[in-house]
């Protein structure tokens, strides 16, 4: 694996170094947030915990800086486009971009269930009571939830793709207006199973326009830009000011409605508002990409990026398991208090030590390559068009019964081990088909 130095001065010329930047950013506003809005507190039952925004009243304004997933949709369609658009242009087909691609995903994804899984059958086995394990490994593995989606979308990319070369914006416009039709299904019938197509169709749309972003299709002009988020922000004003949408941004557990689980037309404007802003302030965030430690330091967080979102609430987990066995105060200081924020920031300490060393062990394999000089077998095309269908279906399937499932207290893992099954098993389908070459093509395994 090259140094960072030595992949800063191998970056082609023609890179577009602030969608590196958005994302980079994006993933550490969602680390932050999610540790400072977690209240654990303790008691004779074991650890227990709630979200700050429950009572903080005054931070529900604040999620609409701090929930940027959409920026992270964004660039990852933006990313996405350009690495396809390469890849073919240089003579590759879609189902080996697929791969690739899928790897750098699944890879990581592999190595913090096979983890949790473990330390959750060690705990059962050391007797701690079956709802504090499955508890903990729910909360560790929040993260999921958005790794679920985002995988998701990658599998898509080569058909929405397609599409957007031939219709362009209709596809987000389409996309909007199924958010829209969920939405009122939800709010006018009481029907909440429309509303579950939104966990798509919602990011999909912002996935989308990154395509757009990428190819020109959106240009990057004031002129388009400041309307973006003018317009964007004012309809969110209004959907949650006049309209029946709550004004925080985030999930906030037992709300009888929310603007994430499943995204709403809040969230998608809101997205569109922070679209105009990152297209206004993309001049500015490339030249400043352009100097060499900004640039460092965003190679650095890049080369773990997918690490630190899948590992940041496991470290949240050890830290607070650490301080309630060790016997230290809990619960903390009331949450609408400063001494509240004054506690908040020796956790934010011990959090970032911790991540840091997680980051350390399980960021190695985010940043490995595939296997270079094994002897790969040769298989029919057939075969491995039929190991990538099934081995990114059973991916999905696994990832979604552990999101949905949540607690799993029977379970010997602290995870539903059907779910888990599903997942390892996809896991390796596609390791065997990305490994693989086909009949008459004798070229070593792809990395």
């Amino acid at each position: 694996m090259p140094g960072l130095r030595e992949l800063a001065v191998r970056t082609p010329p023609e890179r577009e170094r602030y969608v590196d930047l958005l994302r980079a950013l994006a993933i550490l506003v969602v680390v932050l947030g999610h540790w400072m809005v977690v209240v654990v507190t303790g008691g004779a039952r074991g650890l227990d915990g709630f979200s700050a925004l429950r009572v903080l009243e005054w931070g529900r304004p604040i999620t609409w800086l701090v929930q940027v997933m959409p920026v992270f949709f964004m660039v990852g369609g933006f990313a996405n486009a350009a690495s396809l658009t390469s890849r073919l242009r240089r003579g590759g087909d879609a189902q080996d971009w697929l791969l690739d691609r899928g790897a750098r995903l699944v890879r990581p994804t592999t190595a913090l269930l096979v983890t949790l899984a473990a330390a959750g059958l060690v705990a059962r086995l050391a007797g701690v009571r079956p709802a504090q394990v499955g508890q903990a490994v729910s909360l560790a593995s929040i993260p999921l939830w958005f790794l679920l989606v985002y995988l998701v979308a990658v599998i898509l990319t080569p058909l929405t793709h397609r599409l957007h070369r031939r219709v362009g914006l209709a596809v987000p416009l389409v996309l909007v207006a199924l958010v829209a039709a969920g939405d009122v299904a939800r709010l006018v019938f009481d029907a909440s199973t429309p509303q579950l197509g939104n966990y798509l169709f919602a990011w999909l749309a912002v996935h989308q326009i990154g395509f757009a972003w990428q190819d020109g299709t959106l240009p990057v002009r004031p002129g388009v830009a400041a309307p973006l988020l003018v317009g964007g922000a004012a309809a969110a004003v209004l959907l949650t000011a006049l309209g029946p949408y709550p004004v925080s941004m985030v999930s906030i557990p037992g709300a009888p409605l929310g603007n994430l689980s499943p995204p709403t037309l809040a969230l998608l404007a809101l997205a569109t508002a922070q679209l105009g802003l990152v297209l206004l302030l993309r001049d500015v965030g490339d030249r400043w990409m352009r100097r060499s430690g900004p640039w460092l330091a965003v190679i650095a967080v890049n080369s773990v990026i997918l690490t630190l979102l899948l590992w940041h609430m496991g470290a949240f987990v050890v830290v607070a398991v650490a301080v309630y066995a060790a016997g230290l105060p809990l619960p903390q200081p009331p949450e609408d208090t400063g001494a509240w924020l004054l506690w908040k920031l020796q956790w934010l300490a011990a959090l970032v030590v911790v991540l840091g060393a997680l980051v350390a062990v399980f960021g190695r394999i985010e940043r490995r390559g595939g296997p270079r000089g094994r002897r790969a077998p040769v298989v029919a095309y057939g075969w491995r068009a039929a190991a990538t269908t099934v081995g990114f279906a059973a991916c999905v399937l696994g990832l979604l019964g552990v999101a949905t499932e949540g607690s799993a207290d029977p379970d010997p893992f602290g995870l539903p081990t059907a779910a888990l099954a599903g997942f390892l098993a996809g896991a390796a389908l596609l390791h065997a088909a990305r490994t693989a070459v086909t009949a008459g093509d004798h070229r070593p395994g792809r990395s």
